[in-house]
């Protein structure tokens, strides 16, 4: 028990909270992680290989990471080290390697676990590589960011990484039942409200025994329903962290609930941004782009429409503009689909590369001076608006090119109808080319 209090802050005899008293003390107890602790899962095969290997713990916070490390020392008898990134340093990651050289000297290994390990630096983790690659450490790293870009590729590849799931509903129902136990009493809910405080505990089971802890401590001559509940516990916001990977997270499920017509999906994920405290502007840009890129020429007011809103974004604000960008993301979301235009575009553009500096046709260039004239710059132009139809079918391309068709409209929405009068100029122009032989 002296290690809990340790690893609390704490003095010996300092009374603990739920969450610290219920740390499991087999691997076999935690909750919710039963795809890496399992006997088929990889770190269950370690623990019954007696080989520990150095990994990164990516998860959501709640679920684990500590636990799991702390028993992972005591299943592979290593002396268990735990440092934070927010508080070390330098001097104390040096201290933390002499002892563990020194500890190996006698035999004897040791587990460091380093949590919140993306806030060191790149040479801080760096530091890390001739420890772990002669053995000095077992190093388990704990993250709430995605290693890819938060740690050192050489440490990662020195390390598995296995990634955490937030704690289910079924997961939390057995926290829940355990810190019942261990209280000797039942939650003060209802069955309702269980189902409730679950929810409100997001997948984080130290949030769910903090809740736990709350509600063993009020004297209720009653049993709680959903609404009481809510009015003693109030609900933390949803994780998001605009300045991390949440942030790209969300606003591809917004932009990808928009491309697959889904206006619910896409109203969520707008009203977790915003929730989140996300910047309004920075939503408005990526509807202004998904008006073009995932509706294009099939509803062209798609574009005006997220326009305005991003104009109520700067004239009035939130909380109020929110319903602007509610009603850009339903347009979005509920338009016909085309992204011709956007094929068309990086189609041009490789052509464009492609073909350098080629000039266009002498037919279409201006020609202000004489000598322009006798260049026969504009000789030969045909003034579309007195053809008939308003369609003289001219190659507009430079002479060294052909022709290359870019944009392919399809049926849907307002396309239907341009893509029919391309088919009826297409075929005028190739009467014509026939025509000139």
């Amino acid at each position: 028990m002296s290690d809990l209090f340790e690893a609390a802050g704490m003095e010996q005899g300092a009374p603990l909270p739920l969450a610290e008293r219920m740390r499991p003390l087999k691997l076999s107890e935690v909750v919710g992680q039963e795809h890496l602790l399992g006997p088929e899962g990889p770190i269950g095969r370690m623990v019954g290989q007696k080989r520990i290997a150095s990994m990164i713990l990516w998860g959501p916070p709640g679920v684990g990471k500590t636990t799991i490390a702390r028993l992972l020392a005591n299943e592979s008898g290593l002396e268990f080290q735990q440092i934070s990134a927010v508080f070390s340093g330098v001097a104390e990651l040096r201290k933390v390697f002499d002892a563990a050289k020194a500890r190996r000297a006698t035999g004897k290994g040791t587990l460091l676990f380093v949590d919140e390990i993306h806030r060191f630096n790149r040479a801080q983790q760096d530091g890390f590589l001739p420890y772990v690659e002669a053995g000095v450490v077992t190093l388990i790293g704990a993250t709430t960011e995605n290693p890819s870009f938060e740690i050192n590729a050489a440490l990662l590849s020195r390390a598995q990484v296995f990634v955490l799931k937030a704690l289910d509903q079924a997961a939390l129902g057995k926290l829940a039942e355990r810190a019942e136990a261990a209280m000797g009493r039942k939650l003060p809910l209802t069955e309702e409200a269980r189902a409730a405080l679950l929810t409100l505990a997001d997948g984080d089971g130290r949030y769910l025994l903090s809740l736990a802890e709350e509600l063993f401590s009020l004297a209720a001559k009653a049993p709680l329903k959903p609404l009481e509940l809510g009015k003693f516990l109030q609900k933390r916001a949803p994780a998001y962290d605009k300045d991390r990977e949440e942030h790209y997270n969300i606003i591809s499920a917004l932009h990808k609930s928009i491309r697959g017509s889904d206006p619910d999906a896409a109203l969520y994920w707008l009203a977790r941004m915003l929730i989140g405290g996300e910047d309004p502007l920075f939503i408005a840009r990526r509807l202004i782009r998904a008006a073009a890129e995932d509706i294009g020429m099939a509803d062209p007011t798609a574009l005006l429409v997220c326009e305005a809103a991003k104009q109520a974004v700067h004239f009035i604000g939130l909380p109020e503009a929110e319903l602007h960008l509610a009603q850009a993301t339903v347009h979005l979301a509920t338009a016909p689909k085309s992204n011709a235009l956007y094929l068309a575009w990086k189609a041009a553009k490789v052509a464009a590369s492609e073909t350098g500096s080629l000039m266009p046709p002498k037919h279409i260039l201006n020609a202000p001076t004489k000598l322009m004239k006798d260049l026969d710059y504009g000789k030969g132009y045909e003034y579309d608006h007195d053809a008939e139809g308003g369609f003289s079918g001219q190659s507009y391309f430079p002479d060294e090119m052909k022709r290359r068709s870019f944009y392919q409209p399809t049926e849907r929405g307002r396309e239907g109808a341009i893509k029919e009068r391309l088919e009826r100029w297409a075929a005028i122009r190739a009467e014509r080319a026939k025509e000139e032989g």
